[in-house]
């Protein structure tokens, strides 16, 4: 194993975990991902990786959003009660990190309910990691003038009001 590879994704790890986080809405599989990140970050070449960064994240973003994809696919739903028992702590911090459990919880539901896994994924990363939309269209593989339609999408649907349960 190369220290040096080591050194690397341990620096993306937090960063890594909050992308996985958002896209699933789920910290425990939030954190098989990343795992799962590891093992393809020690399978890889990395003399062949320009940024290994971007290599890592979008990695994470991929695996993060065929999750959301299959999950969907076999009608499964995010049962969210760790949303109100555990803090995600990403940070020497956890108090700075969530400043507001109630407000988190609701926007992790929003997005869930809300967006498709394409629009959760362009959403968190412009919104929640302020990624430029050429890098967001690099990421996933597509244009960035989609890139910018599913956010906006994203937006919209977020601004919509929310159902009345009857």
């Amino acid at each position: 194993m190369s220290t040096a590879g080591l050194d690397e994704f341990l620096q993306a790890r937090p960063r890594l975990f909050r992308i996985a986080c958002r896209i699933t809405g789920n910290p425990h599989e939030a954190e098989e991902l990343v795992q799962d990140v590891w093992v393809r970050w020690q399978r890889t070449d990395r003399s062949a990786v320009a940024d290994p960064q971007a290599f890592l994240a979008t990695t994470v973003s991929r695996l993060a959003i065929n999750l959301v994809q299959s999950a969907r696919r076999r009608h499964e739903t995010a049962v969210g009660p760790w949303l109100s028992d555990e803090r995600v702590a990403t940070g020497p911090d956890p108090q700075s990190y969530v400043e507001n459990e109630e407000a988190y919880a609701a926007a992790v539901q929003l997005l869930i309910e809300r967006l498709s896994p394409a629009e959760r994924a362009t959403y968190v990363l412009r919104e929640g990691f302020d990624y430029p939309y050429r890098q967001i269209a690099e990421l996933l593989r597509i244009g960035a003038p989609n890139a910018r339609q599913l956010v906006k999408r994203a937006r919209d649907r977020l601004a919509e009001p929310a159902p009345i349960a009857g």
